[in-house]
């Protein structure tokens, strides 16, 4: 169950605003090479993965950002293997994710938040949600860009899809004062290994 923080709401906000930047910050500071090494090593780690995806599943995924961890060799060596991928496309504020096939042909244009999206295709339900972790702690709750997103896909959808988190040690914290509506994620996929949220 998610941490219920007891500081006065504008002090929990601005630290949580705070701890945002803070790991973008740190991630931004990767070089490409040390970038592309982690990510790298992350992917290997997804293609050992014990719940790997399987037949025609879909998996859900999302297009690198400010220097988040890419997986996309991951989700194309899935796709090879008969899995369909699919992007999030953000149909409204405050509403739940919907899901559009994706292939490395698909055309992509910047959404509202200027995240590439695809505007045109099938809509589909993912069984599986590679989700990136801006800041995360090892209970399994992340720390997202504030909008919640992700937090409403989670328990609108069912069945509820597994949701791996993908990020970088360096983004890893004691804990991140989750809320009651923050979901927590299945796996934590990270540059040293996956762990399975208990």
């Amino acid at each position: 169950m998610a941490i219920q923080d007891n500081t006065p709401s504008m002090t929990y906000q601005n630290w949580r605003r705070d701890l945002r930047r803070a790991m973008v910050a740190r991630r931004s500071m990767l070089s490409p090479a040390e970038h592309a090494e982690l990510s790298g090593r992350i992917v290997a780690h997804l293609l050992d993965f014990p719940a790997q995806p399987r037949g025609a599943a879909t998996v859900a995924f999302c297009w690198p950002i400010k220097n988040e961890p890419d997986v996309r060799a991951a989700i194309e060596h899935w796709q090879q293997l008969g899995c369909r991928a699919v992007l999030p496309v953000v149909v409204d504020v405050d509403r739940p994710l919907a899901f559009r096939m994706w292939t490395p042909a698909t055309l992509l244009t910047p959404d509202r938040y200027g995240i590439p999206t695809p505007t045109e295709g099938e809509w589909l339900t993912p069984d599986i949600i590679v989700l990136p972790l801006n800041g995360f702690d090892s209970a399994g709750y992340r720390l997202g860009y504030g909008g919640g997103y992700f937090d409403r896909t989670l328990v609108a959808l069912t069945p509820r899809p597994l949701a791996i988190g993908v990020g970088f040690e360096m983004n890893r914290v004691e804990s991140v004062r989750p809320e009651r509506h923050d979901q927590r994620l299945d796996w934590l996929v990270t540059e040293n290994g996956g762990t399975r949220v208990t």
